[in-house]
């Protein structure tokens, strides 16, 4: 059986589309499909592209409406999809626990520092600023807080020598195009535990 993806972004969606490339022809084929990408953000790059490759792209605006009201809206758009699991990739909302109580202990998160050290946005800025020799990028299940909930994996990004935010973020998108699908995988095949 084929494990059905729900990814939810808010811009360029680049693990999005290596996520349904890995889904495709590399290291997901088989186990999973992204059945449907949703935005919050109606101009988010990340919806086109998920087009031009025929998936399902969808925009549920959050601006300008209450959370659960948003949270409502969304819910309903991926009610007919099933989705076995739901994908946040730069995804920038904050869930309320009565939406993670729909899907609790199936949303997963990207995070790009060890959770246990920082949280919320600005993970490289976080890195840069502190001449970090190395960071984390997490992949965590979502809880009612911010970047707390229960981790499933890290994996190390060598930063001696970066010496720009741009070059700390490309390295960290670098690993996070490939760690996040092989998270993923894992996760399907129950491989991968809570640490």
């Amino acid at each position: 059986m084929t494990v059905k993806l729900a990814v939810l972004i808010s811009g360029r969606g680049s693990n999005m589309k290596a996520i349904l490339e890995e889904s495709r022809s590399g290291i997901l084929k088989g186990l999973c499909k992204v059945a449907v990408v949703v935005s919050n953000r109606c101009d988010a790059p990340g919806l086109d592209t998920a087009r031009e490759a025929g998936v399902d792209a969808l925009c549920v605006p959050s601006k300008g409406k209450k959370r659960q009201e948003f949270e409502m809206e969304l819910a309903e758009v991926l009610e007919p999809y099933k989705p076995d699991y739901i994908v946040l990739a730069g995804f920038m909302r904050i869930l309320t626990p009565w939406f993670i109580n729909l899907y609790r202990n199936r949303i997963l998160n990207i995070h790009p520092a060890d959770t246990d050290k920082f949280q919320g946005v600005g993970g490289y800025e976080w890195a840069f600023e502190n001449n970090l020799q190395e960071t984390k990028i997490t992949v965590h299940y979502i809880d009612d807080g911010v970047d707390t909930g229960p981790v499933i994996a890290r994996k190390t990004v060598d930063l001696r020598g970066a010496d720009s935010l741009e070059e700390v973020r490309h390295r960290g998108l670098k690993v996070e195009r490939q760690f996040y699908s092989e998270v993923i995988r894992d996760v399907i095949l129950n491989k991968e535990s809570v640490q």
